[in-house]
């Protein structure tokens, strides 16, 4: 494995450690909009001082973000003219499922404090719903006009294809019917090599694609209002991978290529809960809910690798 393909990955998880704070910090002011008191009660006009408010500190929390992207890390190595780089093939695209969710996040998040503002359905969709392409797309930029790495098509199309899900849904029913989730578990992997798949549960929640698994949950009942399934109940696909010590096939420890282990993609069916749809008189719960929402819980699962292999799990992380 090379440095260079060492270091990318190190750097796209060092921004992941960065940002991940900021927006759960961000996404737990907006879960608890929905509870009546005079300030956390949505508006429902316009009102310009939230939305003013709204604006400038989306602004500065991208802006310190970016900077402190830029100075913890790109100041780090040299410059270069714009260019691009060709990663789709690594890491069997587990980084563009993550990429991708990062996207519809940020973006959901955008839109719910817009919404809380009072802003238009269309200004929500137009300056919120985008927030998490377009930080990221700097990012990607930053990558460019560094010599070590590269600007990645690929990673756009995936933040692109994050921010679709979310706009297409909200122009296409008003409501988000599809949720994306996130699971994880350990592995063995990450004990071969803790410096590029994590030393710790934490490190490599957010290094070792090997534990990760990205869902697509429907909500049963959104589909079908006159029916009797339980509101909460969702059916989830999610997409995983296995046997990954490098992101690509080839794994060199002092310029002698080491057979890695044999890559499997891995395709999960499973149900969930849709936590939001559970109903509470608690205001903490309801807050809790609509945080961790984005966390697939645990449930029976039927997976089905690339060899063609099935397997049940009672229950899968």
């Amino acid at each position: 494995m090379t440095d260079r393909t060492k270091n990318k990955s190190f750097q796209v998880n060092s921004i992941r450690i960065i940002f991940v704070p900021i927006f759960l910090l961000f996404f737990c002011f907006t879960s608890v909009a929905q509870y009546k008191s005079t300030f956390w009660t949505k508006s429902d006009s316009l009102n310009v001082k939230r939305k003013n408010a709204v604006y400038i500190t989306e602004g500065s929390l991208a802006s310190l973000a970016l900077l402190g992207i830029h100075q913890l890390w790109y100041a780090n190595y040299d410059s270069s003219s714009f260019h691009t780089i060709n990663d789709s093939n690594d890491w069997l695209q587990m980084d563009k499922a993550g990429h991708t969710m990062s996207a519809y996040y940020v973006g959901k998040m955008g839109m719910n404090v817009l919404d809380w503002a009072g802003e238009s359905k269309k200004n929500q969709l137009l300056y919120g719903a985008t927030l998490g392409f377009g930080f990221l797309s700097v990012v990607e930029i930053f990558d460019g006009f560094s010599k070590e790495w590269g600007f990645s098509p690929s990673d756009i199309l995936a933040n692109a294809t994050g921010a679709g899900l979310l706009i297409g849904q909200e122009l296409l029913w008003d409501e988000q019917r599809i949720l994306m989730k996130y699971s994880f578990h350990t592995t063995k992997y990450a004990n071969r090599r803790p410096e590029l798949l994590g030393e710790n549960f934490l490190e490599q929640t957010l290094k070792d694609y090997n534990g990760q698994t990205y869902w697509l949950s429907a909500n049963i009942w959104s589909f079908a209002k006159e029916s009797r399934f339980p509101k909460w109940l969702n059916i989830a696909f999610g997409y995983g991978a296995d046997g990954m010590i490098s992101s690509n096939t080839d794994y060199f420890i002092d310029n002698a290529i080491i057979n890695p282990p044999q890559r499997l993609r891995q395709y999960y069916l499973s149900l969930d809960v849709d936590l939001s749809k559970i109903k509470t008189q608690s205001k903490f719960l309801k807050t809790l809910f609509s945080t961790i929402n984005f966390i697939k819980l645990p449930a029976p699962t039927l997976e089905i690798n690339s060899n063609g292999r099935t397997k049940f799990h009672m229950l899968y992380f």
